[in-house]
């Protein structure tokens, strides 16, 4: 999104939560006077609403300027909506403790303290959804192509596929890869999922003006300065813009740490390694939740047994063999969603195969199982992976488990992938699932591992609800 569309989207936000810091107030009002929550009110201390207008205005002239410090009307803030609700969460509850000390130095400007707990708390409830609605509108038409940075990357190495994955991982940012340049032949001539190879850099000219591109990433490594600044230069004349990702030396960008010393930048490495204790906490929350999950489930457990049954003929769960943490082989379970002798039948349907990859997935497969079909499109037939989770093979949120097939085919990049215990659940299938093409669900499963952290596991288990319940990319 250019600066000037960005400018738009910021004076809608601002004249969007003005009306919605005010109707908070007036549903505070409501709980207060109305539903009289947690403390009664007097008839003798009972006020029209319009004695607490002059409250709401100046609450709504402190809470704009704290958002804004919260950087809520920032382009820089195009972050997960998580990041989000925390800087609205923080800018209320200071704005609202400014109103209180307010309060106490000039009374009139309320008459009941209490009010302004239950504005906070609309406030926030509000303010939350409408960043929501705004994130849905906007990939809404990010989808269509609206409202997006086209994006050329030059340099398709560890740090362009590190970008890469950064953008597939947060669609937010509204950046559509064109593609990629690559010097090297066999780099500059191969597709990376969708992302389209271009061939050498001296394309550049000719690909910024066919493709209209709006932002040129540069990833080549240090030793490249002059052509950085040769680069730098073709995009200047073909008025687009350009940034340098700076490799530092071919690390990691993981682990580059950044700090300020007064001004002064100051560049370090990051301790790499998950700690310990945060491994055992992992660890910890998938023994009890899916000891927990097995004892609440198994009733539905019973149920899909009893159809698969009397559906088809066959055993109830289908187990094979996948590669787990560190290349480890271990058998995965699930229901069963396929005939008998499905997986014989593969080489006859290679013909039919949607994926990309070593990957294979037909999206009206005619092995499917009527139950088998219902079992797919509602991911109940990955459930038995519970016991999985369990026993230490898996995890409730990793990368998505390979089979031993696929992984023989990988390229040395990808094999990153097995460095975590997979999982029920991760970013490839809140992200698109069997939308997704085989390197970009890797680039996912990367990103995860580079920044996994507990929050990043809260919000993709409170965005797989919505996809399970919608069936968003399973087949």
């Amino acid at each position: 999104m250019s600066n000037r569309h960005w400018r738009l989207v910021s004076i809608a936000l601002v004249l969007s939560d003005i009306v919605l810091i005010n109707l908070g107030f007036i549903l505070a009002y409501w709980v207060r006077y109305e539903l009289q929550l947690l403390r009664p009110v007097e008839e003798a201390h009972f006020v029209p609403y319009t004695a607490y207008l002059p409250a709401a205005a100046l609450l709504t002239l402190i809470l704009l300027p704290a958002y804004w410090l919260e950087g809520m009307y920032s382009p820089v803030r195009r972050t997960a909506w998580f990041d989000q609700v925390y800087g609205i969460f923080n800018g209320t509850t200071s704005g609202t403790v400014i109103m209180i000390v307010l309060n106490y130095i000039y009374p009139p400007l309320s008459k009941s303290r209490l009010i302004f707990l239950y504005a906070t708390v609309l406030i926030v409830i509000l303010l939350s959804i409408s960043r929501l609605v705004l994130r849905a509108v906007l990939g809404y038409l990010r989808k269509r192509g609206i409202g997006v940075n086209k994006v050329l990357i030059v340099g398709a190495g560890k740090v362009g596929r590190t970008v890469m994955r950064n953008i597939v991982a947060r669609p937010s940012l509204g950046y559509q890869i064109v593609g990629f340049v690559d010097d090297n032949p066999d780099k500059g001539r191969t597709d990376i999922g969708r992302f389209r190879a271009l061939g050498p850099v001296a394309n550049l000219a000719r690909i910024i003006q066919e493709e209209t591109i709006d932002e040129v990433i540069i990833t080549l490594p240090w030793m490249y300065h002059r052509k950085i600044i040769s680069i730098m230069s073709e995009c200047q004349r073909e008025r687009v813009r350009a940034r340098l990702v700076p490799d530092l030396f071919q690390m990691t960008l993981s682990q580059v740490d950044v700090d300020d010393l007064g001004g002064v930048p100051l560049v370090g490495i990051k301790e790499i390694a998950i700690p310990r204790w945060k491994l055992a906490a992992k660890r910890a929350l998938d023994f009890s939740a899916s000891l927990l999950g097995l004892l609440l489930c198994w009733p539905i457990f019973l149920l899909i047994a009893i159809a698969i049954k009397l559906d088809s003929p066959g055993p109830v769960l289908f187990k094979q063999v996948r590669v787990g943490k560190g290349g480890r082989e271990f058998t995965l379970y699930k229901f069963r969603t396929m005939r008998v002798g499905a997986e014989e039948e593969q080489a006859a349907l290679r013909a039919l195969n949607e994926a990309s990859g070593p990957l294979f997935k037909i999206r009206d497969d005619p092995r499917l199982t009527r139950v088998g079909k219902f079992l797919r499109r509602t991911s109940l037939d990955e459930l038995p992976q519970i016991y999985n989770v369990l026993r230490g093979e898996m995890s409730l949120i990793g990368p998505r488990p390979p089979l031993p097939s696929e992984v023989a085919a990988y390229l040395p990049w990808q094999r990153q992938r097995l460095e975590v215990s997979p999982g029920m659940t991760g970013l490839w299938q809140v992200s698109g699932r069997s939308e997704l093409t085989f390197d970009e669900m890797c680039l996912l499963d990367i990103y995860y591992i580079e920044h996994w952290s507990p929050a990043l596991d809260a919000e993709i288990l409170l965005r797989t609800i919505p996809k399970v319940l919608f069936g968003d990319g399973a087949y």
